[in-house]
């Protein structure tokens, strides 16, 4: 008979390396209790990797470079959250600006607006993920692209906007249909709307 670990390692083996898991992906292997100890001393044994409370990993390792374990980015567990949690997730923030090139600070917390529970999730290495509970109308984008822009924007305010993120906005919708992007003009303010639109010119 195969023990709760062997079939955890099973299952991750399966997925593969690089894989965020939670103890829940694991229920019907035994009592919460026992996956809980089996993760921990699998934990232990240095088959997975505890990222966050309740959180594990299976260890990317770079062996070209010897850079060792790769470990996952925030927006890869932030999303593994979000599929868990069937909720949906938008990133606002300096994180907005940041995944869009409009600034190059790197936040130590990533935020995201979810329609899911408002927690805070501390990451290994002092970093982590803010999810803020948000209403249904700030998650009814239809294109990523429109979403970022539009919560990029909120945070750096119309009075701050200067010719060069301007700039950057007009390149990074050169490559994005009009009509995509436009789809989601009535969810954005009316001065966002205006830069969109300007951009296309």
């Amino acid at each position: 008979m195969q023990s709760i670990e062997d079939n955890i390692l099973l299952k991750v083996q399966k997925a593969g390396r690089g894989n965020v898991f939670f103890p829940s992906d694991f229920a019907g292997y035994g009592e919460a209790k026992s996956v809980a100890k089996a993760l921990e001393r699998m934990v232990k044994a240095g088959q997975l990797l505890r990222i966050a409370h309740g959180i594990y990993y299976y260890p990317k390792i770079d062996k070209e470079l010897g850079l060792g374990v790769l470990y996952p980015s925030l927006e890869t567990i932030a999303q593994s959250i979000a599929e868990r949690d069937k909720a949906k997730i938008a990133p606002t923030g300096i994180y907005a600006l940041n995944k869009l090139g409009l600034s190059t600070q790197v936040p130590m917390n990533i935020v995201y607006l979810t329609d899911g529970s408002p927690r805070k999730v501390k990451v290994a290495g002092g970093r982590g993920i803010l999810f803020k509970h948000t209403v249904p109308k700030n998650l009814a984008f239809q294109n990523e692209l429109a979403m970022l822009i539009t919560f990029a924007l909120k945070e750096l305010k119309q009075e701050n906007v200067t010719q060069e993120h301007l700039d950057k906005i007009k390149s990074i919708l050169q490559n994005e249909s009009k009509d995509k992007l436009m789809a989601d003009a009535s969810l954005m303010p009316s001065w966002i709307k205006s830069i969109v639109m300007k951009s296309y010119e």
